[in-house]
């Protein structure tokens, strides 16, 4: 059976990757882009297929990111990449200046070939401070995150219960964890999920 990295590896230097599909693939959610899935690489050990950091720019389908250990990453898009910023986006919803996370396989050149990207991705967790049906401020390691709830985006998982657009459940002083899209160089966040574990 042929992977999702095997596919989009052949079809790359195939020079045919405008045929493979994200459909064909699979799309990889946002929980993926915390997943641990280098099982082929040492302990402490860089992951070469994964990239982190902020674009600088972008030039036909490639984006250059500085990583927050000052290396520098281009970072190849095609049609079978699942790209994500609080939801399935298309490729010119790219900024410079976004922070990223990128999945994918490291080209003969050096280039990662993107399997998923995850613009301005965040996964914290804290105590609600202040609540309203718009907002959540978020106590984060002693620093206030104001969290945006997006209309027909923004759902909370309650314990085990199926995710709900219903976030009256959340109390002020409880416990949660958000996974969202940062808006970069603020303190701010538009909710994705809200995770509450009563």
């Amino acid at each position: 059976m042929t992977s999702r990295r095997d596919m989009l590896r052949s079809a790359l230097l195939g020079g045919g990757a405008t045929v493979v599909a994200a459909s064909a693939m699979g799309s990889l959610g946002p929980e993926a882009a915390f997943a641990n899935t280098a099982l082929d690489v040492d302990p402490g050990a860089p992951d070469p297929n994964f990239a982190e950091g902020r674009i600088r720019s972008i030039k036909d389908n490639t984006l250059l990111v500085l990583g927050s250990n000052m290396v520098i990453h281009n970072i190849k898009v095609v049609d079978g990449t699942s790209l994500w910023k609080l939801g399935p986006v298309a490729f010119d919803a790219a900024q410079p200046g976004d922070g990223l996370y990128a999945r994918g396989v490291r080209m003969p050149d050096g280039t990662l070939a993107a399997e998923s990207v995850w613009l301005n991705i965040v996964n914290i967790k804290g105590h609600i401070k202040n609540i309203t049906d718009k907002t959540i401020h978020l106590d984060h390691n002693g620093k206030e995150v104001l969290c945006h709830v997006v209309a027909g985006k923004s759902v909370a998982i309650h314990s085990e219960s199926p995710a709900t657009s219903d976030l009256s459940m959340l109390r002020v002083a409880q416990h949660v964890q958000i996974l969202g899209a940062w808006r970069p160089d603020t303190n701010e966040v538009d909710i994705a999920t809200v995770f509450s574990p009563h």
